[in-house]
């Protein structure tokens, strides 16, 4: 009885036991098995609950539609030739207008107002005398066409009196454009070493941040497309927005003139990278030696280039020699920037007086030819003058030539290669020497080292002065050093 009890209580548990192993391997099958019935249903052949139909016609037609998909899509994704990739050549033809700021759009917008819309009936409908005696007379603004023909002369390329604007000198010039082309936080990539004050006129109030491009001493600080590329994708990686390239032609500080070829590549970069370019012209006509100097403008004669990211700087401070006069002026091939420059300009606008003595001394274009030959007669013997002394000194100097200064390599007068031996010796030169220059760092040079000297600030008298002071100052270092 016991017995028989203990077999039936073993035979209950085994029974319960098949049916929790039963239960288990059912819950495993859910995982595994059943999907496996989905995908090869050929187990219901062997089981008997799918037949011939589900288990072997149905996988093979998704097996074949599936080999169909997979090979339709490696043959559209896969190169049909080995072609090499063709040389880097930027596009002539953009394929989209360079865009200017928000904020210029903005002013653009008040164009509503009737002072402006007459303005514009005027321009559409022009009175001429002889060819258009019923068209509007302009009683209502003051054209600026004083500075076109002595532009045209300077430098040597055709100017439209409709596409200038004045400004108060050519520092609201640079920071207008700076206002025009970028919104606050976006980016002007500028060949370093370049003009110091470019931060103070589109960085203070403009907002525009400056990105060097860094120019080697080995390729006598001319700017190369590597550079500019390099500068261009680092810029991006930073989540910059970069607007334009600013250039100032002929080179301040380093005193060297762009040529046409290196004028194309700019054009070139800038129009595949749908930025726009900004050349300061503002030394054109205190070019002194060879080679001649080339406008941005010539170069566009060609008809090759989208114009309307093309914007000039010019004034009268420098070759002029006219720095307190404050007339500076933007040239732009853009429609939108003209506008919005036009209306802005009242901000900082010429005198009427000014503007008056101006065109006096402008009209008299023999006397303007004279001045500008002599003014070049005179910076080029200044040049000589001091860099025949440098070469006393044993100083070495880019050789340039245009601008009032020289770019001076004085290495070798410095504790230390680095920025803080071109300061000590800076700093030496200021208190000891007493002679005031502007070290390459402030230029954002990338080379320590370097000095920019200006020698037109000078009479002769002054300048042997000076260049005793340099030469007595190099003599001592060398010694101490």
């Amino acid at each position: 009885m016991t017995h028989d009890n203990s077999t039936h209580s073993r035979s209950g548990r085994s029974r319960i036991e098949e049916d929790r192993q039963r239960e288990e391997d059912r819950a495993r099958g859910r995982g595994t098995g059943a999907v496996m019935r989905v995908i090869v249903p050929l187990q219901g052949v062997v089981q008997g609950r799918g037949g011939v139909v589900l288990g072997s016609v149905i996988p093979c037609a998704l097996f074949y539609f599936l080999q169909l998909y997979l090979k339709r899509h490696r043959s559209e994704r896969a190169p049909r030739e080995e072609v090499p990739p063709p040389p880097r050549r930027p596009s002539r033809s953009p394929r989209k207008p360079a865009l200017v700021s928000s904020r210029a759009l903005h002013v653009i917008e008040d164009e509503n107002s009737p002072y402006y819309r007459g303005w514009q009936a005027y321009k559409e409908n022009p009175y001429d005398a002889e060819h258009n005696p019923d068209g509007i007379i302009q009683m209502g603004l003051a054209e600026n066409q004083l500075m076109a023909d002595f532009m045209c002369e300077v430098m040597k390329a055709p100017f439209n009196p409709d596409q200038i604007v004045l400004t108060a000198g050519a520092t609201p010039a640079i920071e207008m454009l700076g206002f025009c082309l970028a919104d606050p936080g976006n980016a002007f990539l500028v060949p370093s070493p370049y003009y110091p004050a470019f931060c103070r006129d589109l960085k203070w109030r403009a907002g525009v941040e400056l990105v060097p491009v860094p120019c080697r001493s080995s390729d006598n600080f001319n700017v190369t497309i590597n550079a500019l590329d390099r500068a261009f994708s680092q810029t991006k990686k930073r989540r910059l927005t970069v607007r334009a390239l600013l250039i100032s032609n002929p080179s301040n500080p380093v005193g060297n003139i762009l040529d046409s070829a290196t004028l194309t590549m700019l054009l070139e970069f800038a129009t595949e990278k749908n930025i726009h370019l900004v050349c300061d012209e503002i030394y054109a006509g205190s070019v002194y030696d060879s080679p001649n100097f080339t406008s941005i403008a010539k170069v566009l004669e060609s008809g090759e280039f989208d114009k309307s990211r093309v914007h000039i700087i010019y004034g009268t401070s420098k070759d002029l020699c006219l720095p307190g006069f404050r007339v500076g002026v933007i040239y732009s091939y853009n429609d939108k920037v003209l506008k919005a420059a036009q209306q802005m300009s009242r901000f900082c606008s010429v005198s009427s007086q000014t503007q008056h003595l101006l065109i006096n001394m402008l009209s008299d274009a023999q006397f303007i030819q004279q001045y500008l030959s002599e003014n070049q007669r005179r910076l080029r013997k200044a040049s000589l003058v001091l860099t025949e002394g440098l070469k006393e000194a044993g100083i070495k100097y880019v050789k340039s030539n245009a601008g009032l200064y020289c770019w001076v390599e004085m290495g070798s007068l410095m504790p230390s290669y680095s920025e803080k031996g071109e300061l000590n010796l800076w700093d030496k030169l200021l208190n000891e020497a007493k002679i005031n220059v502007t070290p390459g760092s402030a230029c954002y040079c990338i080379e320590p080292g370097w000095f920019r000297i200006c020698f037109s600030t000078l009479s002769c008298q002054d300048m042997t002065v000076a260049l005793r002071r340099i030469q007595e100052f190099s003599k001592r270092r060398k010694r101490s050093l």
